[in-house]
């Protein structure tokens, strides 16, 4: 079956998280992702652990279903000229100004292939003030706002518990590119995507910045609960933790009902969400004092009977038991060469025809070299003379 992206060429120079991240979705939908690592080394994520044997699981994660060739960019330059003219898409994650040395910037490649879509990922963006910066997903998180939201109100701020910055990034990456695409098919003109992590996590804070610039407020950290809605947090059972997410008096009104007090709903400090926000923690005991007499499943089941929105609260061994994420595909088996079967992330992206399809191994360092030079026109002959130059 013919995937989405099937026929587009991707020419990857990025490395370890955010770019990688935004190529691995456009090879789980077909593309072709030429991934060009440096001789020797490869991408610095191949030391990052866990590992078996000798691979490295977080590569083998965000590089599943690419080709891997090893380039020195200096001495192999031409070689790059030559392979741009065939390729649609190209993502690179250096620090600002990196390529533009290296003669493969934007501005250079365009002139070999107008028709290009070039996606730079960086901390801050090629045009801030920053740009110089390095940075990192912490720094990222950090500087966005998000960790100042992140935590309970007498603990120290805290960084959310993925890597939001690159992953946000290499998301937006892949928006941007698909979007230049679908433009550059109804105008033939290539074009620049530009994405900055700072930029994507700021982004992801969503309300929390009109109420800041609309609402006067200064967003802080307020636990686990909605900073607006209330019952909305993680509630104390007899035998663990669940998740209650209340933000409607209907919603309200049944769980008022199911703790045998259906007229709270009538008292002022509760009768609305705004005032239930501003009472949450005598609301919160509340509910705790009728919880802690009744197990997780057992408040489950009671809230799920009624339509409450609810949840158990899971570590990552019990979320990949879920049966909604089995049955999902969220987690998929590959068959990784030199290791055997390895389970990964799925692609959360679903689609009735083209759906995608990340069950593909990660490339060894420099497996495919040769081959894509072959791909790309190159004799034997060539190909040889650079091996013995060690151009890769």
């Amino acid at each position: 079956m013919q995937q989405a992206l099937s026929g587009v060429r991707v020419l990857d120079f990025s490395q370890v998280l955010a770019g990688p991240f935004c190529t691995m979705n456009l090879a789980d939908f077909g593309a072709e992702v030429i991934k060009i690592e440096r001789p020797g080394s490869g991408d610095g994520s191949r030391i990052f652990g866990p590992f078996v044997n000798g691979q490295s699981g977080y590569y083998t994660l965000v590089n599943r279903g690419k080709k891997s060739i090893t380039l020195d960019l200096k001495r192999g330059r031409q070689i790059i000229y030559d392979m741009v003219k065939t390729c649609d898409v190209v993502v690179e994650n250096f620090k600002p100004g990196v390529m533009e040395k290296l003669g493969l910037s934007y501005d250079h490649l365009k002139e070999i292939n107008p028709k290009i879509i070039y996606c730079s990922i960086s901390g801050f963006g090629q045009d801030s003030p920053l740009r110089d910066l390095p940075a990192y997903d912490i720094v990222a998180q950090g500087m966005s706002g998000m960790m100042s939201i992140t935590g309970y109100p007498d603990t120290p701020p805290a960084r959310v518990g993925s890597s939001l910055g690159d992953v946000s990034a290499g998301l937006y990456a892949v928006f941007g590119i698909l979007t230049a695409l679908y433009n550059r098919e109804r105008t033939g003109e290539g074009q620049y995507v530009d994405i900055a992590m700072l930029d994507s996590v700021f982004a992801f804070i969503e309300t929390n910045i009109v109420r800041h610039t609309i609402g006067g407020v200064h967003p802080t950290r307020v636990g686990a609960r909605h900073p607006l809605s209330a019952p909305f947090d993680i509630y104390q059972c007899s035998d663990g933790m669940v998740i209650i997410a209340v933000a409607s008096d209907a919603h309200f009104a049944k769980l008022c009902e199911m703790i045998g007090q259906p007229d709270l709903i009538k008292d002022p400090k509760f009768d609305s969400d705004p005032h239930r926000s501003e009472n949450d923690v005598e609301l919160k005991g509340i509910l705790e004092q009728f919880l802690k007499n009744h197990t997780v499943s057992g408040a489950r089941e009671m809230m799920e009977s009624r339509s409450i929105p609810c949840g158990p609260l899971c570590t990552v061994d019990d979320a990949c038991k879920n049966p909604s994420i089995l049955k999902r595909n969220m987690l998929v088996e590959i068959d990784q060469p030199g290791v055997g079967k390895l389970t990964i992330t799925g692609n959360p992206v679903k689609l009735s025809k083209t759906p995608p399809d990340p069950r593909h191994a990660a490339p060894l360092l420099g497996q495919n070299t040769r081959a894509v030079l072959e791909e790309f026109g190159y004799s034997k002959e060539q190909i040889d003379a650079w091996e013995a130059e060690k151009v890769f």
